[in-house]
């Protein structure tokens, strides 16, 4: 029979880590963020967010913008109590805590949403 392979969980799992290192490995800089912020779309969000163990959700969205637009207007990625401070006036109090950011954004909310959102490493992150 002829056109579908097989492949195991295994084999797609290093074939689909393999795809992506290729087509990420490029645009990124040496701890794995975008080099050039234009560079960035929702398929290379998605992307990062596997590599975080994270599934995208409209929530994750939503604060993805607000990383995005904290950039475009400061020209930084913003640091953990920036990114809370900026989501509360600009999404609202209930999402603007560092509990639901690290919800969403497991360890480093500003680190791992940055890196999502196509930005720079923030300055103070290890």
């Amino acid at each position: 029979m002829g056109g579908i392979s097989v492949y195991s969980h295994s084999q797609c799992g290093m074939a689909l880590s393999a795809m992506r290192e290729g087509i990420l490995q490029p645009l990124c800089d040496d701890n794995g963020f975008l080099i050039e912020r234009d560079d960035w779309n929702p398929e290379i969000a998605a992307a990062f967010a596997r590599e975080e163990g994270i599934a995208l959700t409209a929530a994750h969205w939503e604060i993805l913008e607000c990383l995005r637009d904290f950039h475009s207007e400061f020209g930084d990625s913003p640091a953990n109590r920036a990114l809370v401070n900026y989501v509360k006036a600009h999404v609202g109090r209930d999402q603007g805590t560092s509990i639901y950011l690290m919800s969403l954004f497991p360890g480093s909310p500003a680190r791992v949403g940055s890196r999502i959102a196509g930005l720079p490493k923030p300055k103070n992150c290890l």
